[in-house]
């Protein structure tokens, strides 16, 4: 059956079910933050052939691809999520099962993380597109901003980068390492990785929770690595007027990606993106302990200077440091 088949309505009637109950049927939904919060908003889209594509992403992971893009967002801001809300464009030839799988996607990432959705809109178009606008709070000294990493701050990331990346060089190429069975369990844990990333909500009890043990008040700055770990540090940098030194010893690798992609490990862990981890500047002796409590991949690579420059240093070598630059990352344009 196409979407063609079904109609607007008989589409609105299929996917009400994965909606929150009693928010759905007005014109609006009605959000209420938690008392002394902010609102904070953020929307993402993804559109078929540039985000998505059938030779990697099926349409349940890119529900749960669509949905977590958002709420790695709102773990950036220091925000719990509120509920989302879905607009879609498609076209009329889409089987429904694809659609079907798409919420059953976005219901698997939300449900997981205690949230769902609370509206959205449907129009025809000639290429799939996902756009998710996501809703969240916070405490206003709790919110994180890339604005005020200050000198001296530690800077920590909260896993593994690259992974997703080489998930998706896997994914765009299945001969590479199939060749050697020691290597599977690897493979699978890269793909997963750029099918179902996991948004760092985790993250912020454990800061709330150092926030409350030290009589220390602290500014915590940072974002999350969507477009790249060295774009991330980059934006961060270059909204605080600060610059940065890194150290290739603390990159955070993983083993599954040093295992299949030795070579251009660092590459992918730097640029790849679509890693949704968070990359945070904050004092010294708290860094430590968050990465202590964090675990699985959190480290502490670097640190803020007053130089603008961002450096890493190569300390595994003797080639010289290398500069990064606003082009870091992932551009659209």
């Amino acid at each position: 059956m196409l979407i063609s088949d079904l109609g607007e309505r008989g589409l609105l009637k299929l996917i009400q079910p994965y909606c929150i109950p009693d928010t759905i049927g007005d014109d609006g939904a009605i959000v209420h933050p938690p008392t002394g919060c902010e609102l904070i908003v953020t929307t993402d889209v993804l559109v078929d052939g540039v985000h998505f594509s059938d030779r990697t992403t099926t349409a349940f992971d890119v529900g749960w691809r669509s949905v977590a893009a958002n709420l790695s967002d709102l773990a950036a801001m220091g925000a719990t999520p509120l509920g989302i809300t879905v607009g879609l464009s498609l076209p009329p030839t889409l089987p429904v099962f694809w659609l079907e799988q798409l919420y059953a996607g976005m219901e698997a990432c939300l449900t997981k993380y205690g949230t769902g959705i609370i509206g959205g809109d449907l129009t025809r178009s000639s290429v799939a597109t996902v756009a998710i606008t996501a809703l969240g709070s916070a405490h206003k000294e709790n919110i994180i901003a890339r604005s005020t990493a200050r000198i001296g701050d530690a800077i920590v990331v909260t896993g593994y980068h690259g992974d997703a990346d080489a998930g998706l060089q896997l994914l765009l190429n299945p001969e590479l390492g199939v060749d050697r069975a020691d290597l599977q369990q690897h493979r699978d844990r890269l793909i997963i990785a750029h099918q179902r990333p996991q948004p760092r909500l985790d993250v912020l009890p454990i800061l709330e929770g150092l926030r409350s043990s030290t009589s220390e008040v602290f500014t915590i700055s940072g974002m999350d690595s969507s477009d790249g770990l060295a774009d991330a540090i980059v934006q961060i940098c270059e909204c605080s007027n600060v610059g940065a030194v890194l150290t290739r010893s603390t990159m955070p690798i993983s083993p599954s990606l040093a295992k299949i992609f030795p070579d251009t490990a660092l590459t992918s862990a730097l640029y790849g993106g679509e890693d949704f981890e968070l990359v945070l500047c904050l004092p010294a002796p708290v860094a430590l302990k968050l990465v202590k409590q964090l675990g699985g991949g959190a480290a502490l690579i670097g640190q803020i200077v007053q130089s603008p420059d961002i450096i890493l240093n190569d300390d595994l070598t003797e080639l010289p440091p290398i500069y990064l630059n606003r082009q870091s990352g992932f551009q659209h344009f």
